[in-house]
């Protein structure tokens, strides 16, 4: 029989009281236990297992350098026989430009060395064995005038010979020592280190130099591989003219890939070189491979509040190309049989005292942490935790430090 039928069958002044029993039941029901057992709360349990932190982040696929190639010269493109995405090797022809007028320049140059050359080989065979010849014949000359002077002057003082007969021969005696002396000096120049020697020597070092700028320039119609790569861009055709300075292909050289990652400045801590990461293109999500990071820049971006970091790619997948965008999970740390807790039960997390509340004895206590690695919502506790203990989500703000409560895990 329902309770309230059973009511209506008691006296009215037993009814009254039961209603009032029923009541004051109902009352310490809602009011009583909270007060005396707790606040029956969903709380959470200290585990112990592995953690691994991680930064995750996103980048592009770059090589190591670019080479952009561009002409040193004007010119008329007549040839070019790679194209996008063609392997090239050291010294493979990139571009030809037309290099007629400077062919004409390398034989001009040529025949003027030829030239120089010449007029050095004429000097040492003829000029300097004339001079040298002319300046024996000058010497005799002055023997024979000097002699002859002497006589003349020992007989004009005997009286033998007029004055004027003395005058001629000194006269002949100074023009023979005047032709002596340029007759040296022909031989002196002629000589090697003569005057005429190193300006024969002169025109053909001259003669040499503006041949290697012809040949330079020769050289600079030929647009050549400077090293094995793959051609990345090809910004000319055949028929264009061009100009100096402008870019005309770009190459990735061969060697290890690269990725370039911007990490966010809060994670610099977290980061080293030689860190190990897994990465995966954006275009192939499901096929990883490894990375390692090879540079952290010095600097922070101060519009982005960012670092950049370069990682290397040891063995790149055969789908991996130029300006792909990357995903990439660097590990940062890694414990092994470790105190673990949710994340959501950390108050204070960014403090340099963060806490939590464990259920103690029937009691929320206030406890101080120690915490480690992070790592997918999960944290590390280094101390203030013990393994099963069980503790109040943050969001829960109706229990404080010294609130009764009844734990129900989850």
């Amino acid at each position: 029989m329902p309770l309230i039928q059973r009511l209506k069958l008691l006296p009215p002044k037993t009814r009254r009281f039961a209603v009032l029993a029923v009541l004051a039941c109902c009352l310490l029901a809602f009011f009583g236990l909270p007060r005396l057992f707790g606040e029956k709360v969903n709380v959470l349990t200290a585990t112990q297992g592995d953690i691994t932190q991680s930064v995750v982040a996103s980048g592009k696929v770059r090589s190591p350098q670019r080479v952009e190639l561009a002409s040193q010269i004007t010119g008329r493109v007549v040839q070019i026989p790679v194209r996008e995405g063609n392997k090239v090797e050291p010294g493979d022809l990139l571009i030809q430009l037309d290099d007629t007028e400077w062919r004409a320049a390398v034989a001009q140059a040529k025949a003027s060395l030829a030239q120089s050359e010449t007029r050095l080989t004429q000097m040492k065979q003829l000029s300097l064995p004339l001079a040298q010849q002319s300046q024996r014949q000058a010497e005799a000359n002055l023997t024979q005038a000097r002699q002859h002077f002497e006589r003349t002057r020992d007989l004009a003082a005997k009286g033998f010979y007029s004055k004027t007969q003395l005058d001629d021969a000194q006269r002949n005696l100074a023009i023979a020592e005047s032709q002596s002396q340029a007759t040296q000096l022909q031989t002196l120049s002629a000589q090697s280190g003569g005057s005429d020697f190193r300006l024969a020597q002169s025109a053909i070092d001259q003669a040499r130099a503006s041949l290697e700028v012809a040949q330079s320039r020769l050289a600079y119609a030929t647009i050549k591989a400077p090293l094995a790569g793959t051609v990345l861009t090809r910004s000319t055709e055949p028929g264009d003219t061009v100009q100096p300075g402008k870019v005309l292909m770009t190459l990735s050289p061969a060697g290890d890939t690269e990725m370039i990652v911007q990490i966010d400045e809060k994670n610099l801590r977290l980061l080293s070189l030689g860190q190990k990461a897994m990465a995966s293109a954006d275009a192939y999500p499901d096929q990883r491979f490894a990375a390692e990071i090879t540079f952290i820049s010095p600097a922070v971006d101060p519009l982005r509040g960012s670092v950049e970091i370069r990682l290397r790619v040891p063995s790149p997948p055969d789908y991996l190309r130029q300006e792909m965008t990357i995903s990439i999970d660097i590990e940062t740390a890694k414990r092994s049989d470790a105190i673990i807790v949710p994340n959501e039960v950390i108050r204070d997390a960014g403090s340099p005292k963060p806490w939590a509340l464990v259920v103690r004895d029937g009691k929320a206590e206030r406890q101080e942490l120690k915490t480690g690695v992070r790592s997918d919502g999960k944290v590390e506790i280094l101390q203030g935790i013990a393994v099963g203990e069980q503790l109040v989500p943050a969001s829960i703000l109706s229990v404080r430090d010294g609130s009764r409560v009844r734990a129900n895990s989850q």
